[in-house]
Parts: C-alpha cells; sequence; structure tokens
C-alpha cells in the first residue's frame, strides 16, 4: 500500500502541477477554492475530510476516495469515525457504492497498517 499511496500522491502532485502551470485563470481559481474549502472555518477541517470522504465515495471516484483517506489519516481520524462515515456514504448513495466501500476500506486497512 506505501507504494501505492505514495505512487498516487506523485502522480497528483506532477499532474496538478501541469494543470496549474497551463496558465488557465479558471483552473487556477477552482484548484484554490478547491483548498480553500477544506480549511476549517465553521466546520473543522477533520469534519470537512469525512464530509469528502462521502461525497467521494457517493460519487464512485475511487482516486477521491484515495486521497481523502490520505488527508483523514493525515487528520487523525479513527477507526470508527471512517467506519461511521462509510455508512452514512451506503445510506446516501445505496448499493451502488458497495464496490467503493470495497475500495475504501481496504485502502483504509492498508493504510492504516503502513502507518501513512
Amino acid at each position: 500500500m506505501a507504494d501505492e499511496l505514495d505512487n498516487f500522491r506523485l502522480y497528483r502532485e506532477e499532474m496538478n502541477r501541469k494543470i496549474l502551470d497551463s496558465g488557465n485563470l479558471e483552473l487556477k481559481r477552482f484548484f484554490a477554492l478547491d483548498s480553500a474549502v477544506y480549511q476549517a472555518g465553521s466546520l473543522d477541517a477533520r469534519t470537512k475530510e469525512l464530509l469528502g470522504l462521502v461525497a467521494s465515495t457517493v460519487l464512485r471516484c475511487n482516486d477521491c476516495i484515495l486521497y481523502h483517506i490520505d488527508q483523514c489519516i493525515k487528520a487523525g481520524i479513527s477507526d470508527a469515525e471512517f467506519r461511521e462515515t462509510m455508512s452514512i456514504a451506503l445510506v446516501v448513495g445505496g448499493s451502488i457504492t458497495i464496490p467503493h466501500m470495497r475500495y475504501a476500506f481496504d485502502m483504509w486497512e492498508k493504510a492504516r497498517e503502513h502507518g501513512s
């Protein structure tokens, strides 16, 4: 998992840099908004990452799920908080999210095992 997560981080960083270096103002604005919205405000950053994880699962975006799992682990989210978050995603998204929940549980477990 460490390699998979490290590869994901490197790829994401490289591609984000290419996108931002394209000089497109709208892309830069969106990326800035995406970064800013997850900062603490009325909601703390931990809660926002959990919300991002729910949305990513409901939208069935495995790259997004992995990104938010990485952020949740960095934010100190517990196993119990992760599982409760996944239960919300299942209720909101329905059974079609189950394959993505499998992925999320697998990535969560592997990331936790490797102390990522």
